[in-house]
């Protein structure tokens, strides 16, 4: 047995994705060190912010993207949100196998958890069809747009601008290289944009679990519970979020109050799916009254959905845990979602992510009003922003101190990897107790 062979045995899981993703952030932070990765000089803690933010896919810049760095630059930061979003093992698999490689048991163990699968079986299979199928959105997504901004930035620019929002749109990233930290707010009133945007969006975000199911369900007709939750779980929010805005925002003159109302509609629809993780915007953030800013945090904090390119506590994660819920209002035992009795080890999880992720938000935004200057709102917003890997801000990112950069590029890491997943790569686990204990009753609530 060689020496990886022995490291990887030594490590469990949970922490080789930790440790995998830490070290792709240390290569990207190097090369984006270099000279050659900027117009201007870049400060190491800038350099690992932004590749932080690429891997975790979280689109949170202290520096413009389209003015600060370079072609290399650029490049760089898309192959880490690449990685990012598919997951390092999902993109290692995948190198691996255009190599002609056999896959360990550990490896297809790691690769099961990172696609949030049951078992290790049909892992390799999955991402065959994760790789076509993300080579053909991305490129499609990248044609499509190229039809509108080819004529806008000239073919070289147009072709580079397409591919980067596309990968960038699909992996749940936000970073745009549109320039001057403006996004998408100049499309605000073009619908052909708006909608591919968000479409690439909404795939890269519902997990490629939920996807290969709805391409074979044609096949076979069979849909499993999961892929049923995340649908509705998804349509709903949508639906919900859209009409929030639109009602909040309606007359306020610095986001929807001067647009017409069929452009009022296609900006609410865009500001209610961006939040899922995505990060981009066509109105500006900073500008939105506090009562939609709130709504985007609580978007934010849920996410995308298990398996797919963006984090937050996942859409799956909301759905049982109100569904737990009712069940205890109904004075029923068992959580039943469509006919489906939930076990007792997943209403555990659920309820694990949800107090582990509050308390993460609750003690980096305790952090963060300690040591900024800034109005609690923003600091709220930002904060889980970063946990979500959302990349929407109200203006407070660029003005970050050094201590606030690293409490939230620790948000964003721990958004990415997972909660739960980053307290359990540093537990150590005790051996089962061979003795039980008797039961007692505690009164709670």
């Amino acid at each position: 047995m060689d020496l990886s062979n022995k490291v990887k045995s030594s490590l469990k899981p949970y922490q080789w994705v930790v440790l995998s993703y830490l070290a792709v952030i240390l290569a990207g932070s190097l090369l984006l060190y270099l000279p050659i990765s900027s117009h201007k000089p870049t400060t190491y803690i800038t350099a690992l912010w932004t590749a932080t933010s690429a891997t975790c896919v979280t689109g949170l810049v202290v520096v413009d993207t389209g003015t600060h760095y370079t072609t290399f630059g650029q490049t760089i930061i898309l192959m880490l949100i690449q990685i990012g979003g598919l997951g390092y093992m999902t993109a290692m698999t995948m190198i691996a196998l255009l190599l002609g490689r056999k896959l360990s048991i550990f490896d297809r163990n790691i690769l099961s958890d990172t696609l949030n699968l049951y078992s290790i079986q049909g892992a390799v299979k999955l991402v065959k069809l994760i790789a076509f199928f993300v080579l053909g959105i991305e490129i499609t997504g990248a044609l499509l747009l190229s039809l509108r901004f080819i004529p806008r930035f000239g073919y070289i620019n147009g072709l580079w601008k397409s591919l980067f929002h596309a990968v960038s749109a699909f992996n749940n990233a936000g970073f745009d290289i549109m320039g001057n930290f403006k996004s998408l707010t100049e499309f605000v009133s073009d619908p052909y944009v708006n909608l591919i945007i968000s479409i690439l969006i909404i795939i890269g975000g519902i997990g490629f679990i939920t996807v290969s199911e709805i391409i074979l369900h044609r096949k076979n007709g069979v849909m499993s519970l999961h892929t049923k939750m995340v649908i509705r779980t998804t349509v709903i929010l949508l639906i919900l979020a859209t009409f929030l805005v639109l009602l909040l925002e309606f007359n306020n003159p610095k986001t929807l109050g001067n647009l017409n109302f069929f452009n009022k509609i296609l900006a609410s629809y865009f500001q209610a799916v961006t939040p899922r993780t995505a990060g981009f915007n066509t109105i500006n953030t900073s500008s939105l009254l506090p009562a939609t800013s709130l709504i985007i945090i609580f978007l934010m904090f849920i996410g995308a959905s298990p398996g797919g390119t963006g984090g937050g506590v996942k859409t799956t994660t909301l759905a049982v845990g109100l569904a737990f819920i009712w069940s205890i209002l109904q004075g029923e035992e068992k959580t039943v979602i469509m006919n489906r009795s939930i076990p007792s080890s997943t209403i555990r999880k659920t309820i694990a992510i949800l107090f582990i992720a509050l308390m993460l938000v609750f003690i980096s935004t305790f952090a963060m009003l300690s040591t900024q200057k800034a109005p609690p709102l923003d600091i709220i917003f930002e904060v889980t922003s970063a946990f979500g890997t959302v990349g929407l801000s109200r203006g407070l990112t660029t003005n970050l101190n050094f201590t606030g950069k690293i409490i939230l590029m620790f948000t964003m890491f721990a958004g990415r990897v997972g909660p739960l997943a980053l307290l359990l790569s540093l537990v150590v686990k005790r051996k089962p107790l061979v003795i039980t204990y008797p039961e007692e009753k505690v009164s709670v609530g």
